[in-house]
């Protein structure tokens, strides 16, 4: 059986979430799940004073699955902060995940298709330097130092051929080694192994401002992109809205244990916020929630699991070719009737489905 922790969440967040818990449920994919459900949301977050966080974060280290609906971040730096760090820290998270795709119904821009896969590393670099100001000679100067570790770089690297092989994907960029041989460099040293670990994936290393400029001569086949933490995330920035939306895309938080090669832990989420001006309405998208359980799902070791991973994401894409999707995407299905058509796909394939090995 698959545990899974189940990280509630805030305002229309929690709404989708429950959404993608009604599709996952045992009795339609057909497998059976154990549910841990922890309370995540702001007011929860406030009375345990994070406390509540690092329990769910010990929860999907020991059950190595967690779902995870979009939280409030406090603008004041006094209070509880966004519980994604620590949740990154305490699982071990050194990989994020992010995956553009083509949704039925959806123009995508400068003829962006193919999926495209960032695989950026989750901590280390630019977010967490030590910075500081001094006085020079009349002016002020500011100073930032960073840092990257060999597993962190191992990890990423490593991942990446992974879901490319998976994909059938293509590697594609890189780092600026050229101008940072000793920092960024060490990242290309992982990636150049790591390709040589995996023979069977292509392997196109480009530095990264050449990655933003072939990036749409490329568009037409799969990519997956490895990058440092500040350059996944700003290309995280500019691919998900390729597709025309960023409703059919998925993040996946992956942590590591003693084993860089090997995550330990899987969190999903959808990467958008938790919409407070949607709450209530019953007009919000729950695509992304519910792909984020099934890539979820995708990494479960048992066949059930994972046979309702590939049923899910088939039922949503169908739907969608059918014309049923929620006003963003410009149809008229309510948040709940998008999930009933899901819903009713999913149990159609898994009754058609051949039996299955336990």
């Amino acid at each position: 059986m698959t545990t899974i922790v189940v990280l509630r969440g805030d305002q229309t967040g929690q709404e989708l979430l429950d959404e993608a818990l009604r599709v996952i449920h045992p009795d339609v994919i057909g497998a059976a799940l154990e549910l841990q459900t922890f309370d995540l949301s702001l007011g929860h977050r406030r009375e345990t004073r994070n406390a509540v966080v690092a329990e769910a974060a010990d929860a999907m280290r020991a059950a190595g699955f967690g779902l995870k609906a979009a939280t409030v971040t406090p603008t004041d730096r006094t209070d509880v902060g966004s519980p994604n760090a620590l949740l990154r820290q305490r699982v071990g998270g050194r990989v994020i995940l992010r995956i553009g795709q083509r949704i039925p119904g959806v123009a995508g821009i400068a003829g962006v298709s193919a999926p495209i896969s960032i695989v950026r590393m989750a901590v280390d670099d630019a977010y967490n330097a030590r910075e500081w100001r001094e006085e020079e000679d009349g002016d002020e100067i500011a100073y930032r130092t960073e840092h990257i570790s060999r597993a962190n770089c191992r990890a990423v690297a490593e991942f990446a051929f992974v879901h490319a092989a998976r994909t059938n994907a293509r590697v594609f960029g890189g780092p600026k080694f050229t101008v940072s041989r000793v920092y960024e460099g060490m990242f290309k040293e992982e990636l150049d192994a790591a390709a040589a670990r995996h023979p069977e994936v292509d392997y196109e290393p480009q530095l990264i401002d050449a990655t933003y400029a072939l990036l749409f001569s490329r568009a037409g086949d799969p990519l997956v992109i490895p990058a440092l933490n500040r350059d996944g995330d700003c290309l995280s920035d500019l691919v998900l809205p390729l597709f025309g939306t960023i409703a059919g895309a998925e993040s996946l938080l992956l942590g590591f244990g003693d084993d860089p090669l090997v995550p330990s832990v899987v969190m999903a989420e959808a990467p958008h916020g938790t919409a407070p001006s949607l709450e209530g309405k019953n007009v919000a998208n729950p695509m992304a929630m519910i792909l984020a359980a099934a890539a979820l799902l995708g990494f479960a070791t048992d066949a059930r699991s994972r046979l309702a991973s590939t049923a899910i994401r088939h039922a949503v894409f169908d739907a969608l070719r059918a014309g049923i999707s929620t006003s963003d995407l410009g149809g008229q299905a309510s948040t709940t009737g998008f999930t009933d058509s899901v819903i009713e796909r999913v149990r159609a394939a898994i009754v058609a489905a051949p039996p299955t090995p336990a």
